[in-house]
């Protein structure tokens, strides 16, 4: 038989765990803005955080109780609504990215960054800072010199 018409991942887990893992990549991913996963998880995440800035574009209470019912974590609930929203502005999709960092060392499975495409970061800001700076060339003195001057 073949998978003709069968959306979703199950990466070996039954529907109860599966449901729990997504929940928590999906705060993890609202709260800190980044996280580190297998690329298969990150693919199947990147769907379902499209599926929640969409719902919560409106900023009702309705679009609040009802992404409370899926992530079951109000902080999360509130900095979807509150700040991502506002970031992403006019975007109808593609809010996260996915950058490879290689292999894992124990069973080769291929790990992901998935972050948002806005990400404000004080790390950013702060290599910003430090890239425009020029540093100020060091003095080099040298003992030779003191000595042939006697």
């Amino acid at each position: 038989m073949s998978r003709h018409r069968i959306n979703g991942r199950k990466l070996g887990r039954n529907t109860n765990q599966r449901k729990a893992l997504f929940k928590g990549l999906l705060n993890s991913l609202i709260i800190q803005e980044e996280l580190k996963t297998t690329q298969t998880k990150a693919k199947a995440v990147q769907r379902l955080f499209d599926q929640l800035v969409t719902k919560a574009k409106p900023s009702t209470v309705h679009a609040r109780r009802l992404l409370h019912a899926f992530l079951g974590n109000k902080s999360s609930v509130n900095k979807l609504v509150d700040d991502l929203i506002k970031r992403f502005g006019q975007r109808q999709s593609g809010f996260t990215r996915v950058t490879k960092l290689g292999l894992r060392r124990g069973d080769n499975a291929q790990i992901v960054k998935l972050e948002l495409v806005d990400k404000s970061s004080p790390d950013l800001k702060k290599t910003q800072k430090s890239t425009n700076s020029p540093k100020k060339p060091t003095k080099k003195t040298s003992k030779t010199s003191t000595k042939s001057s006697k």
